[in-house]
């Protein structure tokens, strides 16, 4: 392998990639993707993450470790994030644990609410009951999104007008704003950078959308 081909890095940086086993391009993407360490890239690959998905893991404030937990309880990616973005943790159910019986009550609920069976029973296997559990169901937003959005103080008729999951929504808006102003610059039109944009030159959420509404 021609020396050429890892343009970029350092004699001992070559020698650590290469004896992890990455090939020039993966190391490159891996280090563009913020994992500097071929060890940690190892355990990010392990756990099911490429260079294009680590940062999702990585901004949903989830470690290697954790991220290898996730996927040894069979979790897919995108799940592990939001589910860790919610404030769980992977651990694993003893065998002899027996899951609680789901309440007929809420399933009733949404059923003559007319939400179809299978989303019904997704809403209360996670535990949602009432009129939140038919406001979410009833536009067919994914239980687990719905409990993210509700912490990031969505309500269920701004979430449907996103158009996204709740994840990639996280992820879209890292860095722009602290997490607890998403909703407030969602709600006033803004995409990220404009949010983080009229940010800087001191303007609020609340004032952003007062005049955007204005100008239109």
């Amino acid at each position: 392998m021609r020396e050429s081909e890892w343009e970029g890095f350092t004699q001992g940086e070559m020698r650590r990639w290469r004896h992890a086993g990455f090939e020039p391009a993966h190391a490159s993407a891996w280090r563009e993707a913020g994992v500097d360490d071929p060890g940690d890239a190892r355990l990010w690959r392990t756990a099911g993450a490429t260079p294009e998905t680590v940062i999702t893991w990585q901004r949903a404030g989830m470690t290697r470790a954790e991220a290898v937990r996730w996927h040894e309880l069979g979790v897919a990616p995108h799940d592990a994030a939001r589910r860790h973005l919610c404030g769980e943790r992977p651990r694993r159910v003893s065998w002899f644990s027996k899951a609680p019986a789901v309440p007929a009550g809420p399933i009733r609920h949404l059923l003559r609410a007319g939400i179809p069976a299978d989303v019904a029973r997704g809403y209360a296997d996670a535990g949602w009951e009432g009129q939140a559990a038919e406001e979410w169901a009833g536009r067919r937003i994914d239980p687990g999104d719905a409990r993210l959005f509700v912490a990031l103080g969505f309500t269920a008729a701004e979430a449907a007008r996103l158009g996204v999951d709740a994840v990639t929504l996280v992820t879209s808006w890292w860095g722009a704003v602290p997490v607890e102003e998403v909703a407030a610059w969602c709600a006033a039109g803004l995409d990220p950078g404009e949010a983080a944009a009229q940010r800087t030159r001191g303007v609020t959420a609340e004032q952003a959308a007062v005049l955007r509404a204005l100008g239109q």
